[in-house]
Formats: structure tokens, sequence, C-alpha cells
């Protein structure tokens, strides 16, 4: 899994139920646009999020595309962030220096 796509789910594990917004995404994960919008298109594609555009309700309000994990998506969002953080906390330790082993290392 990918550091941007990590950043992704844990901002739509927020609260799983909310819609949100791209914009709303970008800042949230810290991505620029060209690396969200395929990011959530291809999210899409594997029916893992849905989205739907919002109704402007008030003149020149722009229009915006609203973003949510499906219930599968919910599943595969926490499996997958499970697994990169058990994954994480599997990772030896470096040594302190180059051939000397690290502290407490040693019986």
């Amino acid at each position: 899994m990918t550091a941007p796509l990590e950043r992704v789910l844990r901002a739509l594990l927020e609260d799983p139920a909310a819609p949100r917004y791209g914009y709303d995404l970008m800042k949230a994960a810290g991505l620029k646009s060209g690396t969200l919008y395929p990011m959530l298109g291809r999210l899409e594609d594997e029916r893992l999020v849905t989205s739907a555009w919002e109704t402007p309700q008030q003149d020149g309000q722009r229009p915006r595309k609203y973003y949510r994990l499906t219930a599968e998506g919910i599943g595969v969002a926490r499996l997958e962030l499970a697994q990169v953080s058990a994954g994480r906390q599997r990772a030896p330790a470096r040594p302190a220096r180059p051939g000397r082993p690290a502290p407490g290392s040693l019986g």
C-alpha cells in the first residue's frame, strides 16, 4: 500500500458514514489533486468507494462531488490498514552503529 493511499483510507475511515468531498480529502490526506482524483477513480472502479454530485443550494455555488467508502470498502480499508500497522510493528530494529548489535538485543 502506498503512503498516499494509506492517508486517503485513514481520512475516509475517520467517519465512514460521512461523505467527503475532494478538496476536503486533499487537505486531510495532504495530497494534490493529480494524486487524489485518479486514486479515488480506481477505488470507485473497484467498488470500494461510491461518489455522488451535490446540487448547489445557492446561486453561484459550485457543485461538489462527494465520496464515501462502501460497506466492502470499509472492511477492505480496515484490513489493509491493520496489515500496514502490523508490518510496522514487526519491523526489525536497526543496529545503532554498523557492525554493532542494537541496544538490548543481546540476552
